[in-house]
């Protein structure tokens, strides 16, 4: 659970822009424009200039999106103006075509401990990495193509990394006051408003899309933003999120935490089967989770009767042999589940989706450690093609620093909090709702996703006040916590995302028309 699982006084200063050279890409030349040394801000900065460079992809439909990616970073300085840290960004943008301002949508990724390539070239971003399908190599090929999904056509896009991902840094070395809960929020929250200041976007719309651990810390951020540095949001995009880890971390013998999984089960065993989860295939799964799964789990494991009932009722639903699940009491184990659904083939299936297997190490052993055949075998073609990305496509090089794709030190570093209670983000959501009546709100989530089951948000969506009703919306599809790599997803997670955009910016006042192709555009 790696990928999911402040408050001193800071500025962010933000240096102009430096363009970077022209790109061997096939793109239209970049204009130069460097600055010296002196002017690039605080001294002891690692990360190189910023690098501007103007870009063009063409989509399977047609259309022509000509942009401009500024790669850089963002210098943390103290109120002495000593250098703390560098935040490192892409940023892509599109010049409207109404005269109104375009939306810009900050997005980040989760862990904690993961860099924000996985929207940026796998889900959003104007390029995607086409590693999918039913096993995953590590030596992939990792070359990038355009992004049938890209969200360019309706709003601006900028990935920020926290410190300790991607290229982002602490000036010391230690990152680790940096690493909590609150001080994430804080200090992400001042880069997002820095951001819009220095760069002149503080009229737009704004919004922030967060995946995993990510989407924990949306409303995090929106709040703080609100109520702290005076930015209000107009939308949340939450994938595959934990908005209350009270709900996922519970020990084996708490039947909470196995009625969650259930339905994610049963969708596990409908595409093993050759069909296609829906929320209308899975209503029996969801009514048993919550009924007599949830009765019988309370008996307890010494009730033969219940057992007998759970081992049959589960394994029909779940697509396992009734033997395996009456002998863990109807309390499946991820683990266990994981190898049980490729037993025969010698392979095992990801957590993160069950439709993505690979080869288990030791297949005859009772028990067997594995690495996640999708969120291990995916770290290296990834990290490739974000440093390909970076240093061929938006002549930003940074040769001296390691790209931190999925930083084990900062995910068990991290801090979260001295209260007895889990960590939450629902009492935020929940304010930030009630503050804003504008502000609209999607989860999305993969049917096949074991780590973050969709089940979980849906019942504490259930628990949340209506607030005039339509704002917050639960949707799911086919796939796993990465849904988006199924191309059918990230259309509907596309059109989707597009629908609330355009909601949230009518009821503010905003229309802003997605971009078409112009005549220039077709030639």
């Amino acid at each position: 659970m790696q990928r999911f699982a402040l408050g001193f006084a800071a500025v962010l200063l933000l240096t102009n822009p430096l363009a970077a050279q022209p790109s061997p890409h096939g793109e239209r030349p970049a204009q130069e424009a460097r600055k010296s040394p002196e002017a690039r801000g605080p001294e002891g900065r690692k990360l190189p200039a910023d690098a501007v460079t103007e870009h063009s992809v063409a989509l399977p439909d047609g259309r022509t999106l000509a942009f401009t990616a500024r790669a850089g970073s963002l210098p943390l300085v103290d109120e002495a103006g000593k250098l703390q840290a560098e935040i490192a960004f892409i940023a892509y943008s599109m010049p409207g075509r109404t005269g109104a301002p375009r939306p810009v949508t900050f997005a980040l990724n989760g862990g904690p401990g993961a860099a924000s390539a996985y929207l940026n070239i796998g889900a959003i971003g104007p390029w995607r990495l086409p590693v999918e399908g039913a096993s995953i190599s590590p030596s992939a090929p990792i070359g990038l193509v355009p992004n049938d999904g890209t969200w360019l056509d309706f709003t601006d896009l900028v990935f920020i990394d926290p410190v300790g991902t991607g290229y982002s840094r602490a000036a010391d070395g230690d990152g680790k006051k940096y690493w909590s809960v609150d001080a994430d929020a804080s200090i992400l929250s001042s880069a997002i408003a820095r951001w819009l200041r220095t760069n002149e976007r503080m009229a737009a719309p704004k919004f922030f899309v967060g995946e995993s651990y990510g989407g924990f810390r949306g409303p995090l951020i929106a709040a703080k933003l609100q109520e702290e540095i005076g930015v209000g949001l107009s939308g949340l995009v939450l994938l595959s999120p934990v908005l209350d880890f009270a709900w996922l971390q519970t020990p084996r013998t708490t039947p909470w935490g196995h009625m969650l999984k259930l339905p994610s089960f049963a969708a596990a065993a409908i595409e093993r089967a050759g069909g296609t989860p829906t929320r209308a295939t899975l209503a029996e799964a969801e009514a048993y989770a919550t009924g007599p799964y949830l009765a019988d789990l309370l008996k307890g494991p010494s009730d033969a009767a219940a057992v007998a009932r759970l081992g049959d009722r589960v394994g029909a639903l779940a697509g396992l042999d009734p033997a395996f699940v009456r002998r863990q009491a109807g309390r499946l184990s991820l683990s266990g589940v994981q190898r049980e659904i490729g037993r025969d083939t010698g392979r095992v299936a990801s957590a993160y989706d069950t439709g993505v297997t690979g080869w288990d190490p030791d297949p005859s052993a009772l028990s067997s450690g594995f690495e996640d055949p999708l969120l291990t075998a995916i770290q290296a073609p990834l990290t490739s093609a974000m440093i390909a990305l970076y240093a061929e496509r938006l002549n930003w090089k940074v040769p001296d620093l390691r790209y931190e794709l999925l930083n084990g030190a900062v995910n068990r570093s991290w801090t979260w909090g001295s209260r007895r209670m889990a960590p939450e983000a629902l009492g935020a959501l929940r304010g930030a709702l009630a503050l804003d009546g504008n502000l609209r709100v999607l989860v999305a989530h993969g049917f096949t996703d074991l780590v973050t089951p969709y089940f979980a948000s849906k019942l504490l969506i259930d628990q949340m006040p209506a607030f005039g009703g339509g704002r917050l919306s639960l949707s799911v599809y086919p796939g796993g916590h990465m849904f988006y790599s199924r191309p059918d997803s990230r259309a509907a997670f596309h059109k989707d995302a597009a629908a609330l955009f355009e909601e949230a910016l009518k009821a503010r006042g905003t229309v802003v028309e997605p971009q078409k192709p112009t005549q220039k555009d077709k030639l």
